[in-house]
C-alpha cells in the first residue's frame, strides 16, 4: 500500500496559485511523490473555494475546475462532511480554547487520527501542536 498523507488547503492553494510563495515547493513535492495517496475533506475544499472566491469570474471558474480536478484524481480521497464529524470537530475546537485552530483544522486533525495519518501537506504549525508532522515547515 502506498504511503498516504493529508492535504490541507495550504497545499491545494499553493498548487493552484502560481504566484503563491509555496507554489514551486508544492509542485516539486507533488512531482517527487507521484504514488503517494492524498486524503482531504469537503471542508478543506470549501476553504480553498472561499480563499479564491474574490478572484473574479475567471478566477472562480478556475477555482471550481480545480476542485473538480481534485475530486476526480484517483490518488485523492475526499472525505465527506457529516453532522457527526462536524460535532466531533466542534468538540475538539471547544476543548482547545488556548489554541488558534480553525474548525476546519479540527476536522482535519480528527480525520487524520481516525485514519492513522501523521503527515500533512501544510505549513500550519497548529498541526504540530497536535503531534502531526507538517511537510512544509
Amino acid at each position: 500500500m502506498p504511503p498516504t498523507v493529508f492535504a490541507d488547503a495550504f497545499y491545494w492553494l499553493a498548487l493552484a496559485r502560481p504566484r503563491d510563495l509555496w507554489h514551486a515547493a508544492a509542485k516539486h513535492w507533488s512531482a517527487a511523490k507521484p504514488s503517494t495517496g492524498l486524503v482531504t475533506t469537503d471542508e478543506v475544499l470549501t476553504e480553498v473555494l472561499n480563499a479564491l472566491a474574490g478572484t473574479g469570474p475567471i478566477g472562480r471558474v478556475y477555482a471550481a475546475a480545480t476542485i473538480h480536478d481534485i475530486r476526480n484524481d484517483a490518488r485523492v480521497v475526499v472525505l465527506p462532511q457529516t453532522r457527526t464529524q462536524f460535532d466531533a470537530a466542534l468538540a475538539l475546537y471547544e476543548a482547545r480554547p488556548d489554541k488558534g485552530y480553525s474548525l476546519i483544522d479540527c476536522r482535519s486533525m480528527l480525520a487524520m487520527k481516525d485514519l492513522g495519518l501523521t503527515a500533512v501537506l501544510t505549513h500550519d504549525h497548529h498541526f504540530t501542536q497536535e503531534g502531526f508532522t507538517i511537510l512544509f515547515p
